[in-house]
């Protein structure tokens, strides 16, 4: 109803045509119902898109953590069974190195795995939200290959901010990023 006060102050011919036709009201009451339930569940606000997106970088780290855990307890445990002879070599490595590079790899495949675990959860714990998130998230991944800058003229004085938006967490932020890539457009136009 308020956009309908400020449309007819602004002259709009067509709403001024709707309410002579005077069924206006009811196709106005319909509309705003069914404004509500998409409102309600319809389109995700940026807030509310960090807000998840946040939440799917801490399941990721989390289940990171945990995945290279138990493959290095995995790994010790199945090192911890072979009979090893200290005078002859592993892959001509010392056994002692060869195992705990061992132990080390499989810290790192755990750590690599994890995000498979984290995104699995996390589309388990979103729901009805999950839709909404992927769709905000291309259109973010969208907004971020169009405003990023061409990494060619960077130098010590001059990086290159952020250039897959990895760092943004909130609409402040993405406003600050926008404005890093502007004044590096600008310093990389003026001194080259």
């Amino acid at each position: 109803m308020l956009r309908l006060g400020i449309n007819v102050q602004r002259g709009s011919s067509v709403l001024k045509s709707a309410i002579a036709r005077n069924g206006f009201a009811v196709r106005m009451n319909s509309t705003s119902a069914a404004d509500a339930g998409a409102s309600a569940a319809g389109n995700m606000t940026w807030p509310q898109f960090f807000q998840l997106r946040k939440k799917e970088r801490v399941f990721n780290t989390a289940s990171s953590v945990l995945t290279a855990i138990v493959f290095v307890n995995g790994s010790w445990l199945y090192f911890s069974t072979l009979e090893i002879d200290p005078t002859q070599s592993i892959f001509g490595f010392d056994p002692l190195m060869a195992i705990s590079a061992g132990m080390i790899t499989c810290a790192g495949i755990g750590w690599l795995l994890g995000p498979i675990l984290g995104t699995a959860l996390f589309k388990a714990t979103s729901g009805a939200k999950l839709v909404q998130y992927q769709k905000k998230q291309l259109s973010f991944l969208a907004k971020i290959q169009n405003n990023r800058v061409n990494p060619q003229s960077q130098s010590f004085s001059n990086p290159v901010p952020d250039y897959y938006g990895e760092k943004i967490n909130s609409v402040t932020q993405y406003r600050q990023w926008l404005r890093d890539c502007h004044s590096y457009k600008r310093k990389a136009s003026e001194f080259l």
